[in-house]
C-alpha cells in the first residue's frame, strides 16, 4: 500500500505547488501508515527529482521516454494507473489545475476509483475515507466518502503548505510503453508569453474591476502590480468591454487562481468572480462602496477612491 503523487514539471523544473501537493500527500501518507512515491514524467534531471524528497517523498518514479511532450490525457491516465498498479498505490494524490483536472476522470475509469476532487484539508478520517471540499462557489463545504478500494484525490491549490524536511530517496526509472492509439493530439507550435508573469503562477496578483471607470486610469494598479512584483488580473465586464485582454479575466468563467494575495480594486465581488478567487490565501479589497460583497470575501478591506489610494500603496511598498 502506498500513496502516489503526479508530480508535473515545467522544463524540467517543479513549482512551488508542486511541493505542496507531495507535502500533502506525506501527511496523507502518515494517517495511512504507508509511503509516499512520486512519479515523475519527461526529462527532469536528478538534482531536482531530489528536491521531491525533502516534502516527503521516499521513492521516486522517473518516466521519461514513454509521453508525447504535450498533455494527452487518455496517455498520461494511462501512465499513472500502470504505474499506480506496479506501486499498489491505494491513493493518488494530483493538482486540480488543468493537467490533474484532464487526467483525473480517465484515471478514475481505469482504476474504478472514486474521485475526490478540489480537496483543500487533509482527509478527515481514513476509515471511511473523507475528503473535505468547498462547493457551491466557495458559499459551503461537503464532506465526500470515497468507498472504493483505490482514491483519487485532486488538492486545491495554496490550500495546503510545503513542509519540509531532510530527505533521502531512492529515484528509479521506468519506461512503460504507451500505444500511439492513446495518442490524439499534435502540437504543431509552441508560443511562449513573455514579458509579463503568468496569471495562474503569480503569488500575488492586482486586479481591477469597473469601479476603476476607464481603460486610462489603469495605470497607478499596474504601478503597484509592479512594485509588489505581482501579475495583473480583471473582472470579466473590464475584459468583455476591452479595457484588458481576456486572459487577465478572473472568475468562474475566466481563469481560476489561488495567489497568497490577491488585492481586488473598484471590484464589487459578483459571486461568478468570486467563485474564481475565493481559494486565494489573502484578499484585500478597495472600493468605495462599503456595502460591496467584496468585502464579505475579504481579509482587509480599504473603503475609498482607488486613484487615490493606488498611487500611496506603491509608494510605500517600494521605500519599504
Amino acid at each position: 500500500m502506498s500513496v502516489l503523487v503526479y508530480t508535473e514539471n515545467q522544463d524540467g523544473r517543479f513549482k512551488k505547488h508542486i511541493f505542496e501537493l507531495v507535502s500533502y500527500a506525506s501527511e496523507t501518507a502518515k494517517m495511512l501508515n504507508c509511503s509516499v512515491t512520486a512519479l515523475s514524467t519527461g526529462k527532469v534531471e536528478e538534482s531536482e527529482l531530489m528536491k521531491l524528497g525533502n516534502y516527503g517523498a521516499g521513492r521516486i518514479i522517473s518516466v521519461e521516454n514513454s509521453l508525447p511532450s504535450g498533455l494527452d490525457n487518455r496517455a498520461y491516465s494511462y501512465v499513472v494507473s500502470e504505474v499506480a498498479g506496479k506501486t499498489g498505490a491505494t491513493v493518488i494524490i494530483l493538482s486540480d489545475n488543468n493537467t490533474g483536472k484532464a487526467i483525473a476522470p480517465g484515471l478514475s475509469v481505469r482504476l474504478k476509483a472514486a474521485v475526490g476532487s478540489g480537496v483543500s484539508r487533509l482527509p478527515l478520517s481514513t476509515e471511511p475515507f473523507v475528503v473535505y471540499k468547498r462547493t457551491f462557489s466557495g458559499n459551503a463545504y461537503a464532506h465526500v466518502v470515497l468507498k472504493t478500494p483505490v482514491r483519487i484525490i485532486t488538492l486545491a491549490r495554496n490550500s495546503f503548505s510545503s513542509i519540509e524536511s531532510a530527505g533521502n530517496p531512492s529515484i528509479e526509472k521506468m519506461e512503460i510503453p504507451v500505444d500511439g492509439a492513446l495518442v490524439t493530439t499534435t502540437i504543431k507550435e509552441v508560443i511562449r508569453q513573455s514579458g509579463r508573469m503568468q496569471l495562474s503562477d503569480a503569488d500575488i496578483v492586482v486586479s481591477g474591476g469597473r469601479g476603476m471607470k476607464s481603460p486610462d486610469n489603469w495605470a497607478p494598479l499596474l504601478e503597484l502590480a509592479e512594485s509588489l512584483g505581482a501579475a495583473t488580473a480583471c473582472s470579466r465586464p473590464v475584459s468583455d468591454e476591452g479595457w484588458r485582454p481576456h486572459e487577465e479575466h478572473a472568475g468562474q468563467t475566466g481563469k481560476i487562481i489561488a495567489p497568497n494575495l490577491y488585492i481586488a480594486v473598484g471590484i464589487s465581488g459578483a459571486t461568478q468572480h468570486l467563485a474564481g478567487v475565493s481559494s486565494s490565501k489573502y484578499i484585500v479589497a478597495i472600493n468605495t462602496d462599503k456595502d460591496a460583497p467584496i468585502f464579505e470575501a475579504a481579509q482587509y478591506g480599504i473603503v475609498g477612491d482607488a486613484m487615490k489610494i493606488l498611487p500611496k500603496l506603491a509608494e510605500t511598498i517600494k521605500k519599504r
